[in-house]
């Protein structure tokens, strides 16, 4: 098995996650090959000394890549995986940074035979998008899911792990469908609740200028995420939407409950249900 420091890597995809993670591997591999569909994006890449070298022509960026990351849309992902395999070179370990993996990994199962498939999630990310918003600290103490086939070999799960700690992240092992289970409620929800909480305030107080004078953190805070690439989320939930459909009626039994808790006016049982959840919340964020 090739070291991570022996390899050439090629990021498909120099958006917010691939930018970050080219500059997150300055000086871990021995090339980073940023290739984008627009000249402009890889003179921005060059400026910034995220890439070794760009192009705009796929074929040509993947042909002696030891490793290549799919970095793009879910939806984007998947017809790339079509399309990639036999431009790539035998052995090459193919990853993705997709945020949901189940299809992805039905769609890498397809790969040809010399092609050493890996499903990838980073866990983090900004509510803002592109190649400006680009930052080499972005996985820092984040967890890496990796998610591999049946017939990922056990070499390349370990360069894919080395991969993640290069870049400063925790990878964790993780089967697609569970990997989908758990960020459906944790990742997928909140941008949903998000969304709610917006158009909430937008349908209800938003005509009356005091509010923003007014608004505080709590709702700040809350509603961030609702300012992520559209893109990227209508991916996302339509490629997770048994999980994420899951977890919204789960929410909506748990917001209905402590709207009845108001309605009640029980002081008693209301400060009971409430410092419980307040416990929960420390013993996960401790």
């Amino acid at each position: 098995m090739k070291q991570l420091a022996d390899t050439r890597i090629a990021i498909v995809g120099l958006g917010l996650m691939g930018g970050s993670l080219a500059g997150a591997l300055d000086g871990k591999c021995r090339a980073v090959v940023g290739i984008a569909r627009r000249e402009e994006t890889l003179e921005a890449a060059r400026a910034r000394n995220l890439i070794t070298q760009g192009t705009t022509d796929l074929a040509a960026g993947v042909r002696n890549a030891d490793i290549v990351i799919l970095a793009t849309p879910v939806r984007a992902i998947i017809s790339q995986l079509a399309e990639i395999g036999s431009l790539l070179p035998p052995g090459c370990l193919l990853i993705d940074l997709g945020s949901t993996k189940a299809h992805i990994a039905t769609a890498m199962a397809g790969l040809p035979d010399h092609v050493d498939p890996l499903g990838g999630h980073p866990m983090c990310g900004k509510e803002v998008s592109g190649l400006p918003a680009a930052d080499p600290a972005l996985y820092q103490s984040k967890t890496f899911i990796l998610c591999p086939l049946p017939r990922t070999s056990e070499g390349g799960l370990e360069l894919g792990r080395a991969l993640a700690e290069a870049v400063g992240a925790h990878p964790l092992v993780l089967a697609a469908e569970r990997q989908d289970y758990l960020a459906g409620t944790v990742s997928h929800l909140p941008y949903l609740l998000a969304c709610a909480l917006v158009s909430t305030a937008d349908a209800t107080v938003s005509a009356d200028p005091a509010v923003w004078q007014i608004v505080a953190g709590g709702f700040r805070d809350t509603s961030r995420v609702a300012g992520s690439d559209v893109t990227m989320m209508v991916d996302i939930l339509l490629t997770n939407q048994d999980k994420v459909l899951g977890a919204v009626n789960a929410y909506q039994a748990q917001l209905k409950r402590l709207a009845r808790l108001v309605e009640a006016a029980d002081e008693e049982e209301m400060r009971s249900v409430l410092s419980a959840i307040r416990e929960k919340r420390l013993e996960m964020f401790p």
